[in-house]
C-alpha cells in the first residue's frame, strides 16, 4: 500500500511540475532547479517502483473482491499492467532526454545516474516528444483507474476503494 501511494504522490507532483517547467525562461529563478527536482523525483520513483515490483513477487496482490465480474478483474489486471508499463516508459524517456548530452543525472545532489545511452539520432527531441505523450497517456490512465475505484465505491458499493486506501 505504501508503494502505491508513494508512486501516486510522485506522479501527482511530477506531471504538473513537468508541464510548468517547460514554460520557464532562462532568467527564471526556477529554470535550473525545477528540472533538477523533476529528474530527482523521477529517479526516486524509479527506485520505488523497482522495490514495488520486487515486493509483488514476495507479497502477491490481494484476492479480488468477491462479486467482481470476470471482465472487471481482467480489466483491472490489464490497467495495472498498462500503468506499470507507462510509468517505466515515461521514466525511461525522461532519462533519455536528460542524458542525451552525455551528462549524468544528479539525484538531489546525493549520487549521479550515469548517461549510458547517448547515440540515438535526435535523442533529446524524440525522447522529449515520447515523454510528453506518454505522460499524457499515463495521466489519462490514472484518471480511469481512479474513476473505476470511485465506481466500485459509490455505484457497486463494494470495498475496492477502502482496500486501495489501506483500510481492509
Amino acid at each position: 500500500m505504501l508503494f502505491h501511494w508513494l508512486s501516486a504522490l510522485a506522479i501527482f507532483v511530477l506531471f504538473p511540475l513537468g508541464l510548468w517547467m517547460t514554460g520557464l525562461t532562462y532568467y527564471d529563478s526556477w529554470y535550473k532547479l525545477a528540472p533538477d527536482l523533476h529528474k530527482s523525483i523521477g529517479i526516486s520513483l524509479f527506485g520505488v517502483l523497482l522495490v514495488r515490483v520486487a515486493w509483488r513477487f514476495w507479497d502477491p496482490t490481494p484476492a479480488p473482491v468477491p462479486g467482481h465480474k470476470r471482465w472487471e478483474r481482467n480489466a483491472a489486471h490489464a490497467a495495472h499492467l498498462v500503468l506499470y508499463i507507462l510509468i517505466f516508459a515515461v521514466m525511461f524517456s525522461g532519462y533519455l532526454i536528460s542524458t542525451a548530452d552525455g551528462r549524468a543525472i544528479s539525484v538531489f545532489g546525493l549520487f549521479d545516474v550515469p548517461a549510458t545511452i547517448t547515440t540515438i539520432a535526435k535523442q533529446e527531441d524524440v525522447a522529449g516528444t515520447l515523454h510528453f505523450w506518454l505522460a499524457i497517456t499515463l495521466i489519462g490512465t490514472v484518471v480511469v483507474h481512479g474513476a473505476a475505484a470511485l465506481k466500485h465505491h459509490y455505484w457497486d458499493r463494494d470495498n475496492t476503494l477502502i482496500r486501495m486506501l489501506g483500510r481492509r
